[in-house]
């Protein structure tokens, strides 16, 4: 399978490991880890997310962890051969089951869709391994006391995770809208949650302008990442 080039960094992908997609790229371009020291995501597949992290906050050590042993391997050795490595590791380990210090910022893609019939990326895309209620509370026992947790999920889960999340003393802090074009319909969304109660900020984010024509916003935000703006310079 065709490998995905960054501008620092290659992603190898795998048939049995759930390929780089957008979701996971603006996740791991717009999530906050600006003050984190140490990072957890939860489901790092390829590893994309924690190696954008990396790049982003260069004094943030980063744990990649999944319930898929081919997805673990992946992203280990993507990290081996990033300038990253000495900063990130993976780890073959089921969240129920993880036990570890506690982390200033956890990240997570997680599985959206309830199991289908469908086989194709069904550890990563279903939850047969991960649902809301386990990520959430499992990720309130790994974060720090003024730690972020952070995810994208589609929007149309976005009431029942909140309601979830605040069962776990966790508060909603920051919110992006994700509109695939616009003047569309958001489909998804970035959640970031917090123990402290703060401030809250919500703000909308366009991928697409018109079909086939980057927003603005989202050419900045994946400046130092994507090869075509390298090369538009």
């Amino acid at each position: 399978m065709k490998s995905f080039v960054f501008q620092k960094f290659t992603v190898q992908q795998s048939s049995t490991v759930f390929r780089v997609g957008t979701d996971g790229v603006l996740l791991g371009a717009l999530c906050d880890v600006s003050e984190s020291e140490n990072t957890l995501e939860i489901g790092t597949g390829t590893g994309i997310i924690s190696l954008m992290l990396a790049q982003r906050n260069p004094k943030a050590k980063i744990t990649g962890i999944d319930l898929n042993e081919d997805a673990a391997n992946l992203a280990l050795k993507n990290f081996e051969q990033s300038e990253f490595r000495e900063r990130l590791q993976a780890k073959h380990q089921d969240i129920k089951t993880f036990s570890s210090e506690k982390f200033d910022a956890i990240v997570s893609n997680p599985p959206y869709f309830l199991e289908n019939l469908s086989s194709k990326d069904k550890l990563a895309r279903q939850h047969t391994g991960l649902d809301f209620n386990t990520l959430i509370s499992q990720s309130s026992k790994l974060l720090s006391e003024n730690g972020v947790f952070c995810v994208i999920i589609p929007s149309d889960s976005e009431a029942e995770f909140c309601k979830t999340a605040f069962d776990f003393s966790l508060h909603l802090k920051r919110k992006i809208n994700i509109f695939g074009i616009k003047d569309g319909v958001a489909r998804r969304c970035i959640l970031e949650f917090s123990f402290q109660e703060t401030s809250f900020s919500e703000e909308n984010f366009i991928i697409e302008e018109s079909p086939r024509k980057y927003s603005e916003q989202y050419l900045e935000a994946t400046r130092d990442f994507h090869v075509f703006q390298k090369n538009k310079m």
